[in-house]
């Protein structure tokens, strides 16, 4: 699983993004920046032995990308939701089900869902209706 960035100049640094993650960053060259995204997710994460990749592209795009699919999926899901402001209770609710341990499995990373259930988790996680997947050209 890849999450696509974006990479610009601006003034004396180069500016990184991920937007599906809302993570962005900056350094001084464009190795320094990807060395920063990638140490950015990796603590966001929060978990002992979480590696991020960055895949360089070209025109101002990049990738990160990670081996832990269960861990970097978790991660989407927690940013998700919290920046659309849910609770692990309100998700729960509108993925109707009974348990909150029934959405909690997934962003905490001990369940890895399959493309479908994540779709439907992300939905319910950000009440949109839709997610744009693309094919990676990194």
């Amino acid at each position: 699983m890849r999450f696509q960035g974006k990479l610009s100049k601006v003034g004396n640094y180069w500016a990184v993004d991920v937007p599906i993650l809302g993570v962005a960053t900056q350094g001084r060259t464009r190795k320094e920046a990807f060395e920063m995204i990638r140490d950015a997710i990796e603590l966001l994460a929060g978990r002992h032995g979480f590696e991020v990749q960055v895949f360089p592209g070209t025109e101002g795009y990049f990738e990160v990308g990670s081996a832990d699919h269960g861990t970097l999926g978790a991660l989407l899901l927690k940013r998700v939701r919290t920046r659309s402001g849910l609770t692990l209770a309100q998700v729960t609710q509108r993925l109707g089900a009974r348990s909150l341990n029934a959405y909690a499995r997934y962003e905490q990373g001990r369940c890895a869902p399959t493309l479908p259930k994540l779709l439907e988790l992300l939905s319910a996680a950000a009440g949109a209706p839709d997610f744009v997947l693309s094919e990676s050209h990194v």
